[in-house]
């Protein structure tokens, strides 16, 4: 056969090869095409808005090989779908996805075993492993005790006030409803020191010594902030109290703040407990708060706890689920195919609780927060529930959004990982589809929900007393 035969005999084949291909994609069929040589997978970088990589500890690094689509000389993965129309999308920047339906059927899937910067999609972890452990209904105690008497002829406490608890909710308005509970008791003012435990946090900030600071000013009405007495104000209206609340809360201390452990002769006079545990994540997801997120995770042990959580009950290998923080921030790498079975665990433990996903995540276009302005047009509004993540430099600018989405002929499980490119550009590629998805199964369709403001939920606290447990009424 001589040169030129042989030649034309080659392109034949290839001519009919890409004739099968194009076949099946106009029928519907995923087109499955083998790697010949593959390329193994480009490191993670190991930049980190949240600190320098570890060294003890690096990121794993998934070999996961790229083909090339038939028809085109770009490498580029293998993609599966269940719909035409979602074969020849244009994905931007180094992506995975996976969207299957309720019984795990795949809508469209590509990438998914690759590892990515899940940003702040680690936050679904942190609340997954928080809720399987501690329970939806979990209240942080703030104790208030104190080792001397009171007078109440005078109203003044002689001796110390200590106050104790890791509550990462204990703001303003906490810090004044406890001086309204210690005037309750009689107690004007402090003929002592007011000492704070070494946990304490108050108004997101985890230094004891500057948190019981602004504990003390917040007591004091000469001394307290218009931030605090605003917030007290909101908390009474939101709490529905601000018609039995009628005097303005004091306590006064005649001595100064310090940082130390319980003493043995101290007795508890009342614990200030927060807002039920699903309201906190509630917020902390709606509104991608690293600090809540940073301290949910250290109730467990840390990134690396939470990450063996979710490892032993996703039933997912390490290499495809690696954490360095419980917010999203630092070096982390997660795959779609582990976090969509983190969401499949998540939803179950949700179920177990009579709750679902919207009882802990935001509802696009209708919650405040991340997803406050995304499928917010009438028809696609309170159909989306998720937890958006963005890392403007990480990775070279990382966006994602992981959750549920609900159409007219049933719900979808999702998950879009965007990497390396512009943040902006992601956003708009996860929108359109997402919509693009609804569409092909009969449009969007919002969920059953009834918003509650999140300050509302937050207002939900309550002081138990020592041996009975039981709510104190107004």
């Amino acid at each position: 056969m001589n040169n030129f035969t042989k030649k034309k005999a080659i392109w034949l084949s290839v001519a009919f090869v890409l004739w099968i291909g194009s076949t099946a994609a106009v029928f519907g069929q995923p087109v499955y095409t083998r790697p010949t040589n593959p390329t193994p997978s480009p490191k993670p970088l190991l930049q980190s808005d949240g600190g320098q990589a570890s060294n003890a500890n690096p990121a794993p690094s998934l070999s996961t090989p790229l083909v090339t689509k038939t028809g085109s000389s770009a490498a580029v993965s293998l993609r599966k779908t269940s719909f035409p129309v979602l074969a020849d999308v244009e994905i931007p920047g180094y992506s995975g996805i996976l969207v299957e339906d309720i019984n795990g059927n795949v809508v469209i899937e590509d990438n998914s075993n690759f590892a990515f910067n899940p940003a702040s999609n680690v936050k679904i972890a942190t609340a997954y492993a928080v809720l399987k452990t501690f329970g939806p209904n979990y209240r942080f105690p703030t104790n208030v005790w104190t080792d001397g008497q009171i007078d109440q002829i005078t109203g003044t406490l002689y001796g110390n006030l200590f106050v104790s608890g890791r509550d990462p909710m204990f703001n303003l308005e906490h810090g004044v409803n406890i001086t309204h509970e210690l005037n309750r008791l009689g107690i004007q003012k402090v003929e002592g020191d007011l000492v704070v435990t070494d946990n304490f946090t108050m108004s997101y900030n985890t230094s004891a010594q500057r948190a019981g600071s602004t504990l003390l000013t917040a007591m004091d009405s000469a001394k307290r902030s218009v931030a605090a007495n605003r917030a007290w104000q909101n908390y009474l209206i939101n709490s529905r109290k601000s018609d039995v609340v009628r005097t303005v809360p004091s306590v006064s201390v005649s001595g100064g703040i310090y940082v130390q452990s319980l003493p043995s002769n101290a007795r508890l006079l009342f614990s200030h407990e927060s807002a039920p545990m699903r309201e906190i994540i509630k917020v902390t997801l709606c509104y991608s708060n690293n600090f809540l997120s940073e301290r949910l995770g250290d109730m467990l042990g840390g990134a690396y706890a939470v990450a063996r959580i979710v490892q032993q009950n996703a039933q997912v290998q390490p290499a495809e689920f690696y954490l360095q923080t419980a917010s999203g921030l630092g070096i982390n790498r997660v795959t779609p195919r582990a976090m969509m079975s983190l969401l499949r665990v998540l939803q179950k433990e949700l179920a177990k609780n009579k709750m679902t996903f919207a009882d802990i995540m935001p509802v696009a276009g209708i919650d405040k927060g991340t997803l406050e302005g995304r499928f917010d047009t009438d028809f696609s509004r309170g159909s989306v529930v998720g937890k958006t993540g963005t890392l403007g430099n990480t990775d070279g600018g990382v966006s994602t959004l992981a959750g549920e989405m609900q159409t007219n002929k049933g719900k979808l499980l999702f998950v879009i990982f965007n990497q390396r490119g512009n943040v902006a550009r992601f956003r708009s590629f996860q929108n359109s589809l997402v919509s693009l998805i609804q569409g092909q199964l009969g449009g969007a369709a919002p969920m059953i929900y009834t918003e509650i403001p999140l300050d509302t939920r937050l207002a939900n606290t309550r002081i138990t007393y020592p041996n009975t447990h039981a709510k104190t009424d107004e």
